[in-house]
């Protein structure tokens, strides 16, 4: 089955961090998607999946945009003038929240959390969050997981004591010395490395839990 294609507007960028942003684009009417899924954006003969961080019952769509150097995309939309048009499809993926009697365990790094804060802006709460970044400013939607997390924790990679209220160490050492034994459900999201090291240390850990994986760059 061939995916669908919309025609969507840039509205605006929003910064989160030095080299972060939020792309803010029209929403076709006709378009619906789940809590956790994503959407391929098209440009210029350029492709680039992105998860969507917006509720599904927004007016608008927003992507959490990391730009690096060598990222094609990233910088085309770190400069695009607003008002650009730009196709996408979708929806796309099986990333969505499956609701369990199983404590939820959401895990993620960098932007690999975008997914997250969509299902937290569609009501889904009570849930740990673990966020590996480098720096303590990484920490995208700090305020939105705060009110919807049982437990958020920012685990910061690139230890620095002066910085208080974070754990120290990557998202793998929080679950290996601080998370209780239980059937947890894991939602991992992030580069694949991450979601290799956490599904060894959940079989070896955390007999019964399920694992529910998504890899983002």
């Amino acid at each position: 089955m061939e995916d669908l294609t919309y025609e969507t507007k840039l509205l605006e960028r929003r910064p989160l961090s030095g080299n972060t942003f939020e792309a803010i684009f029209s929403r076709p009417s006709v378009f619906d998607f789940t809590a956790g899924q994503r959407i391929r954006l098209i440009h210029g003969g350029l492709e680039r999946d992105y998860s969507l961080t917006n509720a599904p019952d927004d007016a608008v769509l927003v992507l959490c945009i990391r730009q690096v150097a060598a990222g094609r995309f990233s910088t085309l939309l770190s400069a695009t003038p607003v008002g650009t048009a730009f196709t996408f499809s979708g929806p796309h993926g099986y990333f969505v929240f499956r609701a369990s009697p199983r404590p939820k365990v959401f895990v993620a790094t960098g932007t690999g959390v975008a997914p997250f804060a969509a299902m937290a802006r569609s009501g889904v709460s009570a849930f740990t969050l673990l966020h590996g970044v480098r720096h303590a400013g990484e920490g995208y939607y700090a305020t939105l997981f705060g009110s919807k997390a049982r437990r958020y924790v920012v685990c910061l990679s690139e230890e620095d004591p002066s910085v208080a209220g974070m754990f120290h160490g990557r998202v793998t050492d929080y679950i290996a010395s601080q998370l209780e034994p239980d059937r947890y459900d894991f939602y991992l999201c992030g580069r694949g490395e991450m979601i290799r090291d956490v599904t060894w240390l959940v079989d070896d850990r955390f007999p019964g839990s399920m694992v529910y994986t998504e890899i983002f760059y």
